[in-house]
């Protein structure tokens, strides 16, 4: 929530000029202008954001004709030509529109922006005037103490509507409890302009923060408290049967709690079963299969009777781990999950998931992809690891891979470990703990419906707690985090608007603890060309790394760059001590962002220097990442078209972290 005047819209040529990111060469080619390349780029343009106060004339001199008296404060402007302390901008790619003092502008080239992460162990986040007031705070013995200072004037002055003092060194802040949170849906912007490293792990940035005021479905269109949709994705293979009759005996008491609270509509469960593939085991039956969609309360005795029916396998499977992310997958895809605004997945195994390595594998997916594909439709994934003493050797393996698949932000997962150090004592915890989460997502539902609003979990966790207190635990911080992001998306909330400020990228709250909390993610908005383009890129070097596993690296590197001539700097270049960033071959809006890249390092000896199975490995997290490419494709609900009919000019904001 602002507590400053601040702007409220961005114009329309705001949305025109995002619509072509980066600015592709292509989108021009015919024009009669063409805006300028930024140093050294052949297809990137130089851009701009407008300031305050800027406005266009029809030449480069104060005293010229006015073509637009009052620019809309960031808007983004690409750069046509510069004439000592005049830029000629235009909005679009295909002519410009006027001179402006370059005074009243902020180079932005690179399309990186930031987005908040879920508010599941962090408080809202500040914006500064200037680095200096966000320095100072940070550095102050009494840190603490200042911030809770700051965050009372911040709360109060919200909820006043009076003007902020000039002392207060904060001009913005991310709406508090009470609004709940910017949905995770909504499409707005922040722009990183400027970054500094003052302290060890954090960094300051000085962002743009613009809402379009567009909102792929933010807002339902339901009255009432949210509806909460739990689907339990079970392992039905050797072993599990304790746990698919416990499963049964949860569902049955959560329905009995739904009917005594009077929320018979808002909560409803579905079941999906997997096992393993039945190619290598087909007396398996079934890979996965999706045993009751969404069911309320008024349909209970359908769900109930066929997850009574399920049984565990008969046969073994070809390997210990199963296939665990094709249930995941088949829950996330096959279920009807649109009257749900709350989303969770309860993934129950006591095994692994197949290895990438493993040919009978159906998800070409990773841990970390599938995640993000579950998190970008709003489904939050809980993993429920049953460890028991036949799985010893396993137990590390799992534990990493559903870390991975739970993640939240920074090294905050959905995992939480069920001892089974019988079949029976294993089932009995594993009870526990699926209605203490379950009965979490229930409580959440029923506080909203009677407009409580839910207290953050307390930061600090002990050591030896139970199973069943660190389920309780995880029930709260994920139910404060989906009824912030509800009341956020019923309200339609958005993102500070301010031109220019200071955020840091870790939690203040949490640093003046010691502690690191993400705050924010980096995200780079690409056009879907951009996204073919690095598709493609990376299909030419998979190809190249099978052809060559067993020749010689320099073959595996001329492949690549043979293929790669319409993005190679010079595909004469020796490839000796030259990494495939180095040599162009991968797009250029990847160049200098701010991470390293364990392909755009790749150098010729590096690869030689790897084994076959390393070769295959680093083969399959190539893969990986570009099926999760292929689901960005297909994506429609968080593509942002800004009103553009071409749909190679729609933009999607792509974490930082699913980059190759």
């Amino acid at each position: 929530m602002l507590f400053m005047p601040m702007f409220r819209k961005c114009c329309l040529a705001l949305l025109l000029a995002l619509a072509f990111g980066a600015g592709v060469l292509n989108a021009a080619s015919s024009a009669e202008a063409a805006p300028l390349l930024q140093p050294g780029k052949k297809t990137l343009f130089q851009r701009v954001v407008s300031h305050p106060g800027a406005a266009l004339l029809a030449e480069p001199k104060a005293d010229a004709a006015v073509v637009r008296k009052s620019v809309t404060p960031f808007t983004v402007l690409y750069v046509y030509d510069r004439k000592d302390a005049w830029l000629q901008v235009g909005p679009s790619t295909t002519q410009p529109e006027g001179w402006m003092e370059a005074a009243k502008s902020t180079e932005w080239n690179q399309s990186l922006t930031l987005l908040f992460t879920p508010r599941t162990g962090r408080d809202p986040v500040l914006f500064f005037k200037t680095e200096t007031g966000l320095n100072e705070l940070c550095s102050a013995p009494d840190m603490e103490k200042r911030l809770a200072d700051l965050e009372t004037q911040a709360a109060s002055l919200s909820k006043g509507g009076q003007p902020a003092p000039q002392t207060l060194p904060i001009v913005a802040s991310e709406p508090a409890e009470a609004q709940g949170a910017v949905s995770e849906k909504r499409f707005y912007l922040m722009p990183i302009l400027d970054m500094k490293d003052p302290f060890d792990g954090v960094k300051f940035l000085r962002v743009a923060s613009i809402d379009p005021g567009t909102a792929n479905g933010a807002k339902d269109g339901k009255n009432g408290p949210p509806k909460t949709g739990i689907a339990l994705v079970i392992d039905t293979t050797i072993s599990m049967k304790p746990y698919i009759e416990q499963s049964l005996n949860v569902v049955r008491q959560i329905y009995d709690k739904i009917e005594k609270d009077h929320l018979a509509d808002n909560v409803g469960f579905a079941v999906v079963a997997f096992r393993n593939s039945t190619k290598a085991s087909p007396g398996l039956e079934y890979t996965t299969s999706i045993v009751s969609d969404f069911a309320t309360a008024k349909d209970r005795k359908s769900l109930e009777e066929k997850l009574a029916k399920v049984q565990e396998a008969k046969v073994s499977s070809h390997d210990f781990n199963e296939d665990s992310l094709a249930g995941v997958y088949k829950a996330v895809e096959g279920l009807h999950w649109g009257d749900y605004s709350s989303r969770l997945i309860l993934l129950i195994t006591d095994a692994g998931p197949l290895k990438s390595t493993d040919k009978y594998a159906s998800v070409p997916m990773g841990p970390s992809e599938l995640n993000d594909v579950a998190r970008q439709k709003g489904i939050w994934i809980t993993a429920l690891h049953l460890k028991s003493p036949g799985g010893n050797a396993n137990h590390a393996y799992a534990e990493q891979s559903y870390r991975a698949l739970s993640k939240l932000s920074g090294n905050r997962s959905n995992y939480l470990v069920v001892a089974a150090p019988t079949p029976a004592k294993g089932a009995q915890q594993f009870a526990a703990v699926a209605k203490t989460l379950a009965s979490g997502m229930v409580d959440m539902v029923k506080n909203t419906a009677e407009g409580k609003i839910m207290t953050r979990p307390k930061d600090e966790k002990p050591q030896n707690a139970s199973p069943e207190d660190k389920a309780a635990d995880l029930a709260a911080t994920l139910g404060y985090a989906m009824q912030l992001e509800y009341l956020g998306r019923e309200r339609e909330n958005t993102a500070p608007s301010v031109v220019n400020s200071w955020i840091a990228d870790m939690d203040l709250s949490q640093l003046a603890k010691s502690r690191q909390v993400p705050a924010v993610e980096v995200a780079v908005l690409l056009t879907k060309n951009q996204l073919n383009d690095l598709s493609t890129q990376l299909k030419t070097i998979i190809d190249n790394a099978e052809r060559t596993k067993k020749t010689d690296a320099r073959d595996f590197f001329q492949g690549v760059l043979s293929a790669s001539t319409r993005m190679a700097r010079d595909p004469n270049m020796p490839t000796q001590g030259k990494n495939l960033a180095e040599l162009g071959v991968l797009s250029e809006f990847l160049d200098g962002l701010p991470y390293k890249s364990d392909v755009m390092l790749l150098r010729e000896e590096d690869w030689y220097r790897m084994s076959v199975g390393e070769q295959t490995a680093f083969i399959n997290r190539l893969k990986s990442r570009l099926a999760r490419y292929e689901e960005y494709d297909r994506d429609r609900a968080n593509w942002e078209s800004f009103g553009q009919t071409n749909p190679g000019d729609w933009m999607y904001r792509v974490p930082l972290s699913m980059l190759p």
